[in-house]
């Protein structure tokens, strides 16, 4: 009997150790690629924490020290079952975490809550069942470590295994505050420098269509029906009550499927901004939330960008008081569209980013901490018709207040204004253009009479 014993601890101990490998360097390639983008997995834990899933919405605005804290702790525990630090520690930590993913993954899969479950970043995208079935491969090895753990033995001394266990802890920390302070660095996002935004947008003629199945609810004779199509209504003598879908395959889709932009009037002005060479474009989902370090900067960034022939705009998914407050906060004067706030936090990973662009091209994409980094050069351009640039640098005061074209324009038709003097002397705009290091063509005053403020107020509404 003792043969057979012996045989049972040799394989016992080899599985041991072929799972101990597994585990191991998978949690801490998991790991590193979350650490290398902490911002993006807790845009996924509050996708994950909206009423929509888990209904949990208070831990939303924890999301990214719960982020910080779950990679971190994921790498460390990698780290800690290879070298074998604390074994029984580990290996209970990690059966702790796979039972709960385990059972996230379930619960977003059967439900169809979450579409990808950013175990992986955007460095592999995992379908919401192949991950769950990923998650328990990992739990049936967790278990073999489980009943094995008298096994995992350390694989050098006490002193150099406990230091390397806090360099593991340290150098994740430092990682996953270096990122938040730069960018990623390693981006694996459609939107990385090199990337053309058109390209990515676009679905090749050939590309597979996606199959979906339509289920019409008809009443028949008092009794209700369902009938299965492709999409095509059906023939049935009866009334209609509903229809629903189901996607059984969503068919080929492009890596950028969500990026437009729109000025304040709803016009499309996607191509247009993509087909502009050497452009700057200041990126903030959020206005309301914008990083005001960040924001000190625009100004600088603005004047040196015009100064090299630059084009600058801004991005944004806030409202036009928020653009209006922004600007006159910070002395900034660039024009600022719409954009999807999903697909923003997608393109820059900071509040505010900044980009190059030539032609939908990323040339250069930076966080608001080094945006001293950013190179600009001078570069010719070709001079724009007095159209564009009456268009794009007539300064508009009313009452004193910078505002638009359009919200004249709104005022004229509800007859309240004033007096509207509009000047190009070339002394006034000097003087203005040093004043505010611009280069307005045209400048526009207008007064308000003095019962207009309530439709004024509508009006910015």
């Amino acid at each position: 009997m003792l043969p057979i014993k012996n045989n049972n601890y040799k394989y016992m101990k080899a599985l041991v150790n072929i799972s101990r490998i597994l585990v191991g360097a998978l949690f801490i390639f998991s790991g590193f690629i979350k650490l290398n983008d902490p911002l993006g997995f807790s845009y996924k834990l509050q996708e994950y924490f909206s009423q929509d899933v888990l209904n949990i919405p208070s831990l939303e605005p924890y999301a990214l020290m719960i982020s910080v804290l779950v990679v971190v702790f994921e790498v460390v525990l990698g780290v800690f079952l290879l070298i074998g630090y604390k074994p029984k520690f580990t290996v209970w930590s990690l059966l702790g975490m796979i039972v709960f993913f385990t059972f996230l993954t379930f619960y977003a899969a059967y439900f169809e809550k979450v579409k990808d479950c950013g175990c992986f970043g955007d460095f592999i995208k995992l379908k919401p069942w192949e991950t769950f079935w990923k998650d328990v491969a990992l739990l049936v090895l967790i278990l073999v470590l489980f009943v094995g753990v008298k096994h995992i033995k350390p694989i050098f001394g006490k002193l150099p295994t406990t230091v390397l266990a806090l360099l593991s802890f340290v150098i994740s920390l430092w990682f996953g505050y270096h990122v938040l302070m730069h960018l990623p660095t390693i981006d694996f996002r459609a939107y990385a420098i090199g990337k053309n935004i058109q390209e990515g947008m676009s679905i090749p003629e050939d590309a597979a269509k996606p199959v979906v199945e339509y289920y019409w609810k008809f009443k028949v004779n008092g009794e209700e029906k369902v009938i299965t199509t492709n999409g095509t209504y059906p023939s049935v003598e009866g009334d209609f009550v509903s229809v629903d879908t189901k996607v059984l395959d969503e068919g080929y889709q492009p890596s950028i499927y969500d990026f437009t932009i729109e000025n304040a009037d709803g016009e499309d002005l996607t191509a247009q901004v993509l087909s502009e060479d050497n452009i700057i474009v200041v990126v903030s989902y959020s206005l309301e939330h914008i990083e005001r370090d960040g924001a000190l900067k625009l100004k600088a960034l603005q004047d040196e960008a015009i100064k090299n022939n630059y084009k600058i705009i801004g991005l944004t998914a806030s409202g036009e008081d928020a653009k209006q407050r922004i600007n006159e906060a910070y002395n900034i004067d660039f024009e600022w569209y719409l954009c999807d706030e999903k697909a923003l936090k997608t393109v820059v990973r900071a509040n505010p980013g900044i980009l190059e662009m030539d032609k939908g091209t990323i040339k250069q994409k930076v966080h608001w901490n080094d945006i001293d980094a950013l190179e600009l050069p001078k570069v010719e351009r070709e001079p724009e018709s007095f159209e564009e640039r009456e268009k794009d640098n007539i300064l508009y005061l009313i009452d004193g207040r910078i505002s638009s074209k359009e919200e004249v324009d709104a005022l004229e038709k509800k007859d309240t204004i004033k007096q509207m003097v509009f000047t190009i002397r070339e002394e006034v705009l000097d003087s203005l253009n040093n004043a505010r290091n611009s280069n307005y063509v045209g400048f526009m005053n207008v007064l308000l009479k003095k019962d207009s403020l309530s439709i004024t107020e509508s009006i910015n509404k």
